[in-house]
């Protein structure tokens, strides 16, 4: 959105995931107490739409039409102003503010043992690489490739494994991250013109199960869809431009039966709670990833960094005391 490559109102705040503590709560708002510590999603399930009443909240129709495209919660109304009364629309719930206000159908106590810092990329990093690994429909000793290894990839590096798969391929241009995916739970690294070969030699020729590609664009989608063996699933996790494409080989597809599933992210009130435990367990561990921090006046400086590739796993910005 700071690069124009995706449609959203202006001017607005930034900050979908975020985890914090109760400072006030709604009319009808039950399960939640002031003063608790929480952690919400980027996903803000409406909770009463078609795809949210099947189950489906990573598909809730108000969030796309009112949060995504109007930078708004669903009563229609932003809840940020500029001093003089003009409003700051908000991306999810516009965390990068001292205060955020979140539907209470995303808000998770956040289990003892559990930083507030480790559980803010909850939200966002692992809550969507937990996604991509359920949409895989991921089982023990499945073969894995995960394409870019930034802060989702390396929550599905992180996942992947945590369900038995193995082995679990990390592919990265930049060697730093290779080796933080490394610590993090994968069996094998290599950069991208090592990839296809290696990975036939792991895999006996045949290619892995399941593939995911956590970058979004059109080179590392079809590096993912090409090590796949066949009959194997290709998960693409990483947002691209709008408009923007990758060619697929219809043929292979057909006849070698490859699957596309697309993943945006888990579906909150049923994967959350599943996604804490891990974490409070240990399975996963959520602090690992975080590898730089900022305060609230420095977060420019942290999405310049961003933009640098300079972040080697995932920035908190801390918006409080």
């Amino acid at each position: 959105m700071i690069k124009g490559e995706v449609a959203f109102p202006t001017p607005c705040v930034l900050g979908h995931e975020i985890s914090g503590t109760v400072d006030a709560l709604g009319p009808g708002v039950e399960g939640l107490r002031v003063g608790e510590r929480v952690v919400a999603s980027f996903i803000m399930p409406c909770g009463r739409c078609y795809y949210c009443l099947r189950g489906e909240e990573d598909l809730c129709e108000r969030f796309f039409s009112y949060n995504r495209l109007k930078g708004v919660l669903y009563d229609g109304t932003t809840r940020l102003f500029r001093k003089d009364g003009s409003p700051l629309w908000m991306y999810s719930m516009g965390g990068l503010a001292e205060y955020a206000v979140v539907p209470a159908t995303d808000v998770f106590p956040l289990p003892e043992g559990i930083t507030l810092e480790a559980a803010a990329i909850l939200g966002c990093a692992l809550f969507t690489a937990y996604g991509a690994v359920k949409t895989a429909g991921l089982e023990g000793g499945e073969s894995v490739a995960v394409v870019a290894t930034g802060g989702v990839g390396l929550g599905i590096v992180q996942i992947a494994r945590a369900f038995g798969a193995y082995p679990v391929v990390a592919i990265d241009l930049r060697p730093e991250k290779l080796s933080k995916a490394m610590a993090l739970g994968a069996t094998h690294a290599f950069v991208p013109a090592e990839a296809p070969q290696a990975i036939q030699d792991l895999t006996d020729g045949r290619g892995v199960d399941v593939a995911f590609e956590a970058l979004g664009r059109p080179e590392t989608f079809r590096l993912a869809l090409s090590l796949l063996r066949d009959g194997g699933r290709m998960v693409p996790v990483g947002i691209a431009p709008q408009g923007v494409e990758a060619g697929v080989e219809i043929t292979r597809l057909v006849r070698r039966k490859l699957r596309i599933l697309g993943s945006y992210g888990a579906k909150p009130r049923r994967d959350m709670p599943t996604l804490l435990r891990l974490a409070q367990t240990g399975v996963v561990k959520a602090g690992a990833e975080v590898t730089d921090r900022f305060s609230l006046e420095e977060a420019d400086l942290a999405y310049q960094r961003l933009n640098k590739g300079a972040i080697l796993g995932r920035a908190v910005v801390i918006t409080g005391g």
